[in-house]
Order: structure tokens, then C-alpha cells, then sequence
């Protein structure tokens, strides 16, 4: 394998940048420090054209200006597999807006692929074997062993190549304006702070009363602390779950701690002071404050809407069998819900639903049309 150059200066980057723009089409990926510390930043950025791969150290050099013009402009094709995270991240970090996008993981979903990891494409198609080990590596730090670099050339290397099988599958099936509209929509990702009480964001708070739900948040307050501290993730102090069971159980002494699955008798050594008086605040905070868990209103129940959902249901199965994909990307329940709740009596009907996207419509409108008229 040829020698992969890392660029950590701003001439370099310049002049890779006036030479992406001369390309029809680059790959473009980004390895990230998320399993390692409590915000996670972009630590490496992959470039692959149809000759060479060149990485890019941003925190070697944090401007990355002379990239953003190409990333941006639509005539040069960015292609990307799970294009998703990367998107937002390059916003975030660095304001970066991706344009001419081409996701190979999105192609190969609306393919019919049962896998669409990048390691399994590769696999398959072409006999390339990714290590896997390096997914989960701690990409900030320096300097960058020779394998985690061969890794993460390895992740564009093989982009154009798949893009040219991708591309051709789509457009025998007659699919090229289906992704070109998901595409056109992921461009437009951002990431977004989340706000409110944490426990909005842990999963199974929403099965808690209220008094429990007040000590979830305070031991969810108290792990936040501890990671910033510790400049690690969330989960590396102590889970989810074992902080829901902790707000369930509200155990007042350090043998209750260790009742708790995953709380071993070191992490309750370590950190058992913290975590019960995390339970003891919650435990007395005044009736009057105890949080309440947001619950969107539910919609009455209706048994003609029951039934259509359950027509709407069957032709999605057999539809996304006769295509060969998978039901929920040909179309979610959400929007099946909402359909069966707000019968369309024509085809032009579906277009006020909010989140149906043109290909949908298209392809679904009139067996949709038909299914409700059969009831």
C-alpha cells in the first residue's frame, strides 16, 4: 500500500484543496474522538481521489478555510458512506457545508442490502477486509500509528470504485432521483444542543414517577460533572441503565449500590459518596418541584384509522418485497400513522403530509389511494 501523506499546515491544505477542485468526484470521511471524551471533535479527515488519498491533521492546523469552497460546491461529487454524523460534525467544527452529496450507505439501503456497514460492503463486493479494531480508536491522540492510518485510508480508498457499482444498480432500477432527493436532504443536517432536563435524553425515564424521575436527573446532573471533569464519555463513568435502576431502587447505603447490576464494588468505592447523595437530593426535593416527564398528547382511539393502518401496513410489506427493501426505509409508521388518521381520497392529496417525501409519493401514491379505497 503506497504511503498516505498527512497534511498539518495551511499551504498543504491550500494546495490540496485547489486540486480537490479539479476533480469530478472525492471521497470524503472523518474519524472522530466520541468514544473517548465528553465532546467529541473531528481528529482526522480523509480525501481520496481517483489517483491518491491525502489526510488531513485539523488539530494540527484548526483552519480549515481553504476546504470549504470545494466541500461546497455541487459540480464536485462528495461521496460518503453514513454521511449523517459527518455532516453535522463538519458544521460544527469548522462551518463547513458538504454540496454534490453521494452516500453510498443510503444507496445501498434503497439496493436492498441486509448489511450497509462499510466493512461488510467492501466485503462483499470487493474482498476488502477492514480492521475493525481501529472504529472505536482514540483518534486525538498523536502521533497516529502507521495502522490507524492504513484504516483510515482504507475508508475512501475504495469509494469510487463502489460508487461506479452503486450508481449503475440504482439507475437499472430506475432509483437515481429516489437518493438523489435523501440526498438533498441529508446536505442539510446540523448538529443541535440538546436542551431541557437530561433525563429527556435517557432512555426509560419516561417509566418513572415523578419522585424517581427526580432522582434520575440528579444523578444524570452529578455524572455530567464527572465527565467534564474527567474529559471522558458519559458512559464511561457509569451507564444508563444502572443510573435508571440507582432512580428506581433508590438504595441508601453502599450495599445497595453493589445490588445494582453494573455498579461493581470498585465504581461504588469510587464514586458511592456521590452517588447517594445524588439519591438523597432527589429524595427530598419539595413535592411542589418534582419534575414531570413531557408526554405528547394521545390521539383518541380509532378503530376505522386501526384498520386502515393495517391495510396501509400490508401493501407496505408486499411493495417493499416486490422492490426488494426494506419496509420501514420505503416508508416509516410515523407517516403511515398519520396517513391512516387523514384518509388521502386522491393521489394529489399526499402532498400536504408533512415528511412524504416526492419519490414516496410517487412510487407509493396510488397503491395507497387504492388500499384505503378497499376498505
Amino acid at each position: 500500500m503506497p504511503n498516505t501523506p498527512i497534511l498539518t499546515d495551511s499551504a498543504a491544505i491550500t494546495r490540496l484543496a485547489e486540486e480537490l477542485h479539479r476533480q469530478p468526484a472525492i471521497a470524503v470521511d472523518l474519524e472522530a474522538d466520541s468514544m473517548h471524551c465528553y465532546r467529541d471533535k473531528v481528529c482526522l479527515l480523509q480525501f481520496s481521489t481517483a489517483g491518491r488519498t491525502v489526510l488531513v491533521d485539523p488539530l494540527a492546523v484548526a483552519d480549515l478555510e481553504p476546504l470549504k469552497a470545494v466541500l461546497a460546491d455541487p459540480q464536485v461529487r462528495k461521496i460518503f458512506h453514513a454521511a449523517d454524523y459527518d455532516i453535522r460534525c463538519l458544521h460544527r467544527d469548522f462551518g463547513i457545508e458538504i454540496r454534490g452529496l453521494f452516500d453510498t450507505m443510503v444507496s445501498c439501503q434503497f439496493l436492498g442490502e441486509e448489511k450497509v456497514g462499510l466493512a461488510d460492503v467492501l466485503g462483499k463486493h470487493f474482498g476488502v477486509e477492514l480492521d475493525k479494531r481501529y472504529q472505536r480508536a482514540d483518534w486525538s491522540v498523536r502521533p497516529l500509528t502507521p495502522e490507524m492510518i492504513s484504516y483510515a485510508a482504507e475508508d475512501t480508498r475504495h469509494l469510487h470504485r463502489l460508487v461506479a457499482l452503486l450508481e449503475g444498480r440504482l439507475e437499472e432500477k430506475g432509483r437515481l432521483a429516489w437518493v438523489a432527493e435523501e440526498f438533498a436532504l441529508l446536505e442539510q443536517v446540523r448538529h443541535s444542543e440538546a436542551e431541557g432536563p437530561l433525563f429527556l435524553r435517557a432512555k426509560g425515564a419516561g417509566t418513572l414517577d415523578r419522585r424517581q424521575l427526580a432522582v434520575l436527573e440528579e444523578l444524570l446532573q452529578w455524572r455530567d460533572r464527572e465527565a467534564q471533569r474527567r474529559d471522558c464519555p458519559l458512559f464511561r463513568v457509569v451507564g444508563n441503565k444502572s443510573l435508571l435502576d440507582l432512580a428506581r431502587n433508590t438504595p441508601r447505603s453502599h450495599q445497595g449500590l453493589v445490588a445494582i447490576e453494573g455498579i461493581s464494588p470498585r465504581l461504588a468505592d469510587r464514586y458511592g459518596k456521590q452517588m447517594l447523595q445524588a439519591i438523597e437530593r432527589g429524595l427530598n426535593l419539595p413535592q411542589d418541584q418534582l419534575p414531570v416527564y413531557p408526554r405528547s398528547p394521545r390521539p383518541e382511539r380509532d378503530p376505522e384509522a386501526d384498520r386502515r393502518l393495517a391495510l396501509l401496513k400490508e401493501m407496505r410489506t408486499a411493495k417493499a418485497g416486490a422492490l426488494g427493501m426494506d419496509p420501514g426505509i420505503l416508508i416509516n409508521n410515523t407517516l403511515l400513522e398519520l396517513i391512516s388518521r387523514n384518509p388521502p381520497r386522491k393521489t394529489a392529496d399526499l402532498e400536504g403530509f408533512d415528511g412524504m417525501k416526492n419519490w414516496q409519493r410517487e412510487v407509493l401514491g396510488e397503491e395507497i389511494v387504492k388500499t384505503l379505497g378497499k376498505e
